[in-house]
């Protein structure tokens, strides 16, 4: 074969569909093929095409219109074009011109319908919706981690190697621990008939039994756990190790339906994961000092690395970080109240970005906010003015570097009682100016992390409903987020970051991931809904039908696509023993994903527009 035949075969197997095809039928393709120069500003496809042809630029950029002049498309290396035979049966009408100097493969329609009717791979790419093909993308790397599987695909029913260990409520303690001796368990489910009533452990047999002198005869109902946490069989074990990073518990009961059926603990778990966020968590809350802290802390990156090496996406990485920062910052708490003595009132600390929406990557910038009584005297604040510099303090020590634009407790504008914030909210939401929607972005997405009083509920649902009953501060919110828009053709020169340390590369997270943060919030404010998890958020609003229920797929399958990208690409990072960052260069991704990424920003974009005609966004930018 001659080498230019080799070099277009070659080209052909790196890029989709044709990756799904034999080698012997991608040897015959270069010699049915057509190479075609345009110049800039050519037509295309071209006029004179006879038979149509379905085209693959080599090099160079087209952009295509719909029949009103709409821009529907950019094309550039790799990309396919298929459009004049889909206008053969589907009437699809549209014009484009090249935007650069453009070279193109061309196979005829004839040639492109016996490949998709011998090879049905091949086909699916044509047959597939965007979104189809964005969710089978996903599912290809999420599966294909770089090592093991490990928590992201085993069931909990599937670990379970025995029946429950259990006892009735009026069982006395003694009875109860030598039960638990017998068969060498260190929990006990207590059952009342088919009913789970509890469960005690060996830390309830040690602090509210012996510790308090208990008589051992006692029902084991006095000191068992009522109020539990379960899962279900099909829960996957990272969804269980989640659950008990954010709970600080170490066992959980496993039912079928109503059914007990066993007890998974941390240690069931931790032989399929070495690192892992409940033994962080757990090790947090026995630090006795900062130091310690920020000895924990330093193992942040490498809980991320091990997550994406096992399989998680975005969303499971994002959960397991936010849980361990959320210990950190209580601990820092308690450690400040132990220094400080007890508060003079009730007060709510209230994380902010990414944090409150459980979507950290490994030691993010910190945004955060106290809450206070109203009842709370003026001389007050100086401990909370101590409290908040000793948490910020150890929060940046800890790797969570402190806000660039001063958004933390210690500053004492976000350091208020309960009446000024709910003027701050009232003011941004019945004045919605640049810098009140640039703060939307993090004190519309609080969360409160200690909380004794239940503060922060009073003040959310006030947030919830002015922000529901006014659509003119929604428009304003959608004008400011349809500002960011995804790069939709990332891989060419002139939209790629030019000069300094990050060239050629391009913001993954600002121009892919926050676009969705954005509609996510907005759905939300707009519906009156309390989540603030992005996923969740989506998730939400299609249930209630203020988003369709394929838009919030879409876009959730999306952010968890554009996300795991971006944790991986930190996550080699951090291997290598670099800091992680947010640029991507598009030589790091292989051409499936290249073209699954620009599958997501057109459904992005096309959620940002369809947003923008509902609350007419040109009127308020």
């Amino acid at each position: 074969m001659q080498i230019e035949l080799i070099e277009i075969q070659d080209f052909l197997a790196e890029h989709p569909p044709f990756d799904q095809l034999p080698k012997d039928t991608l040897e015959r393709i270069p010699r049915r093929l057509t190479v075609r120069y345009f110049r800039r500003g050519s037509p295309f496809p071209p006029e004179d095409a006879d038979p149509p042809c379905v085209y693959i630029l080599r090099r160079g950029a087209v952009e295509l219109r719909n029949s009103q002049g709409e821009l529907v498309g950019k094309l550039a290396e790799g990309d396919l074009c298929d459009m004049p035979c889909r206008s053969r049966t589907e009437g699809t009408h549209f014009q484009g011109n090249t935007s650069e100097d453009t070279l193109v493969y061309a196979l005829p329609c004839g040639e492109l319908d016996q490949l998709r009717t011998e090879h049905p791979a091949f086909a699916e790419h044509f047959e597939q919706s965007i979104s189809e093909r964005l969710r089978k993308a996903l599912d290809i790397i999420v599966d294909s981690p770089s090592s093991g599987s490990g928590l992201m695909t085993v069931q909990l029913g599937s670990m379970l190697k025995r029946d429950p260990i259990v006892a009735g409520p009026d069982t006395s303690i003694r009875e109860a621990a030598q039960r638990m001796s017998e068969h060498r368990v260190s929990s006990l489910l207590i059952m009342e008939g088919d009913h789970l009533a509890g469960m005690i452990t060996d830390r309830d047999l040690r602090s509210r039994c012996v510790a308090v002198g208990l008589p051992t005869d006692r029902p084991v109902r006095d000191i068992m756990t009522e109020q539990l946490q379960t899962a279900q069989v099909d829960t996957l074990g990272f969804q269980a190790l989640l659950t008990m990073t954010r709970l600080n518990v170490h066992h959980l009961p496993v039912l079928e339906g109503e059914r007990v059926v066993g007890l998974i603990s941390t240690t069931d778990l931790t032989r399929f994961q070495s690192a892992n966020a409940v033994y962080l968590v757990g090790d947090i809350h026995r630090a006795s000092s900062i130091e310690t802290l920020i000895q924990i802390s330093a193992k942040i990156p490498e809980l991320q690395v091990h997550l994406i090496n096992s399989g998680a996406t975005a969303n499971h990485v994002g959960q397991a970080i936010s849980a361990v920062t959320d210990a950190i910052t209580r601990r820092l708490i308690d450690l400040a109240e132990a220094d400080l003595g007890p508060p003079p009132a009730p007060y709510a600390w209230l994380a902010g970005g990414s944090q409150a929406r459980r979507e950290q990557s490994s030691h993010s910038d910190q945004d955060n906010a106290l809450l206070i009584a109203d009842h709370a005297k003026p001389d007050d604040d100086a401990y909370f003015a101590a409290l908040a510099k000793i948490v910020n303090d150890g929060l940046d020590a800890c790797g969570f570097v402190y806000c660039p634009g001063d958004v933390m407790a210690a500053n004492p504008k976000w350091r208020q009682p309960l009446r000024i914030w709910n003027k701050y909210f009232a003011n941004w939401i019945l004045k919605p100016e640049p810098k009140a929607l640039m703060l939307a972005n993090v004190f519309f997405d609080l969360r409160a992390i200690h909380d004794p009083e239940q503060l922060f509920s009073e003040l959310q649902e006030r947030i919830i409903e002015r922000s529901k009953s006014n659509r003119i501060f929604v428009a304003y919110m959608v004008a400011n987020a349809l500002k960011y828009r995804p790069p939709l053709g990332f891989f060419r020169n002139i939209v790629l970051i030019q000069g300094g340390e990050n060239d050629h590369t391009f913001d993954i997270k600002h121009k892919g991931i926050v676009p969705i943060v954005d509609l996510a919030r907005i759905h939300a404010l707009s519906a009156g809904l309390a989540e603030t998890n992005t996923i969740e958020r989506l998730a939400a609003a299609a249930e209630i039908g203020a988003l369709s229920k394929d838009g919030s797929a879409n876009l959730i399958d999306a952010i968890e696509f554009i996300g795991t990208l971006r944790m991986r690409h930190q996550a080699k990072q951090l291997s290598h023993g670099r800091k992680a960052d947010n640029f991507v260069s598009p030589n790091e991704l292989s051409p499936l994903e290249r073209g699954h990424l620009k599958d997501a920003f057109l459904l992005i974009n096309t959620m940002q527009e369809s947003l923008g005609q509902r609350y007419q966004s040109g009127r308020f930018a």
